[in-house]
C-alpha cells in the first residue's frame, strides 16, 4: 500500500471504531482527578485513538442549592455524611440518556461490594460501556442503590478517600 491509501484506511479504522467504541461516564465529585493514570500507557493510547472514551461528570453541578450541598445526614441516622440521594438520583438519570449506550451496568464503586476481577472486566470490555459512580463520604443512600440497580464494586481490601 502507498503512503496515502494507508492513511486512508487508518482513518476509516478510526472513524469506525469511533461509531462502535465502548464508553465509560464517570460520576465524580471531582472530574479534573480524570482521565489520571488512565490516560497514560496502553489505556492513555487507545483513549487518544478513539478506542474507547471516557467522560467524567461534576456531580456537584445537579446540586440544587447555591452551594452545590452533596451530601446529608444518612436517612436512617447514624454516623457520619452520604451523598444527598436526590442529588446523586438525579445524576444517574441524567446521564443515561446522554450517554446514548443504551443500558449498561452501572458500577458503584464501593469498599462492601464484590471484589472487581478480571473476568468482570472481560465482560465489561464485550459491552457497549459502563456507568461508574464514584462513592464519597460514608457512602450512598440504599434507596437510590436499589432505584438504578447498582452494581457494588470493590477494588480491594483497603481504604480511599472516594471511589475515583
Amino acid at each position: 500500500m502507498d503512503g496515502f491509501s494507508e492513511s486512508c484506511w487508518r482513518a476509516e479504522r478510526r472513524r469506525r471504531r469511533r461509531t462502535n467504541v465502548w464508553r465509560a461516564v464517570a460520576l465524580t465529585l471531582f472530574p479534573e482527578m480524570f482521565p489520571g493514570p488512565l490516560g497514560e500507557s496502553l489505556a492513555g493510547k487507545a483513549l487518544k485513538d478513539g478506542t474507547w472514551a471516557l467522560e467524567a461528570i461534576d456531580i456537584r453541578r445537579l446540586a440544587k442549592d447555591r452551594h452545590g450541598t452533596v451530601d446529608d445526614a444518612p436517612f436512617g441516622g447514624g454516623a457520619g455524611m452520604v451523598m444527598k440521594p436526590d442529588v446523586l438520583s438525579d445524576a444517574i438519570a441524567a446521564v443515561a440518556p446522554r450517554s446514548e449506550m443504551g443500558e449498561v451496568p452501572k458500577l458503584l464503586m464501593s469498599p462492601r461490594g464484590a471484589p472487581f476481577s478480571q473476568a468482570r472486566a472481560r465482560e465489561l470490555a464485550k459491552g457497549p460501556g459502563e456507568l461508574l459512580v464514584c462513592g464519597r463520604f460514608e457512602g450512598v443512600d440504599e434507596r437510590v442503590i436499589e432505584a438504578h440497580a447498582l452494581e457494588e464494586v470493590s477494588v480491594g481490601d483497603f481504604v480511599l478517600s472516594g471511589g475515583e
